[in-house]
């Protein structure tokens, strides 16, 4: 494995006291363990994981070339939502492995374009076996103009034909 590529270096989110963000870091995997970001977490993080190489910030061309370069894209978080991260890696052709939790669910494809497992080293050693070419068809069907167009696709006239509102129907459907 060439790299493993992860995003913000903090051990935790909001109000969630356990440091989930690089647990990743701790898998036991060949080759090289890649930090992109930065964070108030990254001198303790260096020092626990010497092995793993923090580049810092990362912008532009320099971002996607890292990203393109890694062999698989570790999302070691159960708690984000959607995780945009998982689609710009796999724009560049880069496999996700994430736990099977909201958010990667939403976005990977189990085995066709990222693999989900509650042992992300199992993920991350099967996501080797992805076509690439598979993530970057996933990410080209993520667009602002299709999510607009599905939302769209949702509104009806309110009852007064005044304006548009979302769907009664559709707003109990996901409340459940």
């Amino acid at each position: 494995m060439a790299g493993v590529c992860y995003a913000r270096v903090t051990s935790q989110i909001s109000s969630n006291p356990k440091p989930v963000r690089m647990q990743g870091l701790a898998l036991e995997l060949p080759g090289t363990k890649v930090v992109i970001g930065d964070g108030p977490d990254r001198a303790p993080l260096q020092r626990r994981y010497p092995d793993a190489r923090f580049l810092g910030y990362r912008f532009g061309a320099e971002l996607t070339n890292c990203r393109s370069s890694a062999d698989v894209f570790v999302f070691p978080s159960r708690t984000d939502t959607f995780g945009l991260v998982m689609l710009e890696s796999m724009a560049c052709g880069t496999p996700v492995a994430a736990y099977p939790v909201t958010g990667p669910i939403d976005v990977v494809t189990h085995s066709y374009d990222g693999v989900l497992d509650e042992d992300l080293r199992v993920a991350a050693l099967a996501a080797l076996e992805i076509d690439r070419n598979a993530c970057r068809l996933t990410a080209l069907t993520r667009s602002w103009e299709r999510a607009a167009g599905q939302f769209l696709s949702h509104l009806v006239r309110s009852r007064d034909g005044s304006r548009l509102v979302v769907d009664e129907a559709i707003g109990a459907d996901t409340a459940s």
